[in-house]
């Protein structure tokens, strides 16, 4: 069962999704995000997972013709980051993203991490240096760059790229980040820098991740949603979802009987 003593960072409230072309992609899904845990999202593929994701910081916006229905609702301020007067901008600030490739900017390590606070207008050079070593820390990247600020970011290895994606996205100081099948691109070794990074990012802040790994999803997160054909199927405490699932859909799944 759902620990309902730990407040809720964020709520998906009654949440449709269509794409331009019309297809519905999203159905009614009702879905909390609960404050420093991890919540994976697990499902085969086409089932909604990605999009679900890329409604918490509106990067469906960039596409003319998409459409959403509902709420996602942001605590402690109560604010529904879907509401046409919201700045998507704003909220990529709040909620920040690491995608399935790492795609540093082609400009130099520093300016990478930089540039989240650049956007925001910000010139003072100590604040600069600071939050970039901050992130850079928090990334758990610093000590393997901090001699080579300056070079470009194509230059370090997939996982280090990856590692300056999430440095880059802890830059702003986001309540939430949100992570799309960040290790599908790794080696073993490199994944397992992220998922342990993970694990100490969420000291500080909210984590949605949307993995294909089952292993992955129930070694990394405290919360799990199955999804199938745009639908929430299932949700709840990691370990009843994968020992004790109540749906035989997820079971099915979860054991490799579809999917």
């Amino acid at each position: 069962m759902v620990n309902i003593t730990t407040p809720i960072k964020a709520e998906a409230r009654d949440l449709n999704f269509f794409y331009s072309n019309g297809n519905q992609a999203l159905k009614s899904i009702n879905m909390p995000l609960y404050e420093k845990k991890i919540t994976a999202l697990i499902g085969p593929s086409g089932c909604g997972k990605s999009t679900f994701l890329r409604c918490f910081n509106r990067m469906h916006d960039l596409y003319p013709g998409n459409k959403y229905q509902g709420q996602i609702v942001m605590h402690p301020d109560n604010t529904n980051i879907l509401e046409a007067g919201v700045d998507p901008i704003e909220v990529r600030m709040r909620i920040s993203m690491v995608f399935q490739k790492p795609n540093p900017f082609p400009k130099t390590i520093y300016e990478n991490v930089a540039y989240g606070l650049r956007v925001r207008d910000e010139k003072n050079k100590r604040t600069l240096d600071d939050k970039v070593e901050e992130a850079l820390k928090g990334a758990a990247l610093w000590n393997e760059v901090k001699d080579r600020l300056q070079d470009l970011a194509f230059n370090l290895s997939g996982g280090q790229q990856q590692r300056l994606c999430i440095a880059r996205a802890l830059a702003t100081d986001p309540e939430i980040m949100l992570f799309d099948e960040p290790t599908s691109a790794l080696d073993p070794i490199a994944t397992a820098n992220i998922e342990e990074l993970m694990s100490e990012l969420k000291e500080k802040l909210t984590i949605l991740v949307v993995t294909h790994n089952m292993q992955q999803a129930a070694r990394v997160s405290d919360y799990t949603a199955y999804m199938y054909l745009g639908e929430l199927m299932e949700y709840g405490d990691t370990n009843q979802i994968f020992t004790r699932p109540t749906r035989k859909e997820t079971e099915d799944y979860i054991t490799g009987k579809f999917g």
